[in-house]
């Protein structure tokens, strides 16, 4: 972990606790954009010949939430974050939260140069990696439904149940009479197993 301000570190690892003392959330809400810059410039300079739309599938490959809890665990955030339910520590929700928080601690500490070189050995991998452009379930699904049906699918929220630190959502996806679930710890990746299970039945039904 880089030398960093303790305070901000400090409050970039803590989770909720009743409102007694700071918390990541207004870190984590600075570092999302924080990334967010620091990923686009990295991919403005290594691609110079995509257009938008390729650069914007990247960038999403590479912010989402499972990108930054990879990361997280790739820099021992779970063994330094302050909480005492330690299934938070394996959150991936959680983990990329707190990534951002700690981006956003750096940035306010050292600035957006020790940014870039704190990110550049964990996501030039991974920027490296992807030679073609990628394309996530939900991106898929729309492409291949407006061409098969011109239509898009629509999404609906099933349930969500656990506890407000583990929640579990369904989420049902449809085209026409076309139908599949998916569950995750956010809507977000419900959506995306939701997608990518109705894809996969959709194209083994039109072999």
């Amino acid at each position: 972990m880089i030398d960093i301000d303790k305070k901000l570190l400090s409050e970039a690892l803590q989770l909720s606790s009743g409102g007694k003392r700071p918390t990541y959330e207004r870190l984590e809400f600075l570092g999302d954009r924080v990334i967010g810059l620091v990923v686009a410039e990295m991919l403005y300079q290594k691609f110079p010949k995509e257009d938008e739309g390729a650069m914007a599938k990247r960038f999403v490959a590479l912010t989402r939430e499972e990108t930054l809890a990879d990361i997280a665990r790739n820099i021992g955030l779970p063994d330094l974050i302050k909480t005492n339910q330690e299934t938070l520590r394996q959150n991936d929700s959680v983990l990329s939260d707190v990534c951002e928080a700690i981006m956003a601690a750096i940035y306010l500490d050292k600035g957006l140069p020790a940014v870039r070189e704190f990110m550049d050995p964990l996501w030039g991998p991974i920027l490296d990696a992807e030679i073609q452009v990628p394309q996530d379930a939900k991106s898929a699904l729309q492409e291949w439904c407006q061409k098969k049906y011109k239509e898009i699918p629509t999404y609906e929220l099933m349930e969500r149940s656990g506890p407000d630190h583990q929640p579990i959502f369904q989420v049902q996806v449809q085209i026409r009479k076309r139908k599949a679930l998916g569950c995750g710890p956010s809507k977000k990746v419900a959506e995306q197993n939701a997608a990518e299970t109705l894809l996969k039945s959709l194209k083994h039904g039109n072999k």
